[in-house]
C-alpha cells in the first residue's frame, strides 16, 4: 500500500454561513466516512487546519503571518490515507464530506524517500 495526501481547499465561506444544525449533520458525515475509511484500514490520519498561520520566504529571514484571504486557496484540512494507486486514492476522495460545500480535495502520493 502506498500513502497519499489529501489537501481540501476551500468552502470557508459557505461554512461560515452554516446553521448550527447542518453542521452537526456535516460533521456526523464526516465522522462517518472517517470511521468507513478506518475500519477498511486505509485511513492513517487527517485533522482540520486553523486559518491562521506563517509564510516563511527569503531563506526563511522573512516571516509573514496572516490569516490567508482566499478563500477557495485555503487548505482547510488534510486526510492522510492508504491506496493501492493514484486511482483508488482519487475514487476514494470522492467521498470527501467537503464537496458539501464546494470544496476541492488534491490528492497526492507521498514520494518515498531514499
Amino acid at each position: 500500500m502506498k500513502e497519499f495526501l489529501m489537501l481540501i481547499r476551500g468552502g470557508q465561506d459557505k461554512y461560515q454561513s452554516v446553521s448550527a444544525n447542518d453542521m452537526q449533520k456535516h460533521m456526523e458525515h464526516w465522522q462517518e466516512w472517517m470511521a468507513g475509511l478506518a475500519n477498511e484500514d486505509k485511513l492513517v490520519g487527517g485533522q482540520p487546519l486553523a486559518n491562521e498561520g506563517n509564510t516563511l520566504t527569503g531563506n526563511g529571514k522573512t516571516v509573514t503571518d496572516r490569516p490567508f484571504a482566499e478563500g477557495k486557496e485555503l487548505v482547510g484540512g488534510y486526510l492522510l490515507i492508504k491506496a493501492s494507486s493514484l486511482k483508488e486514492a482519487t475514487e476514494i476522495a470522492k467521498g470527501c464530506p467537503s464537496f458539501e460545500y464546494d470544496c476541492s480535495v488534491e490528492v497526492r502520493e507521498i514520494a518515498p524517500v531514499g
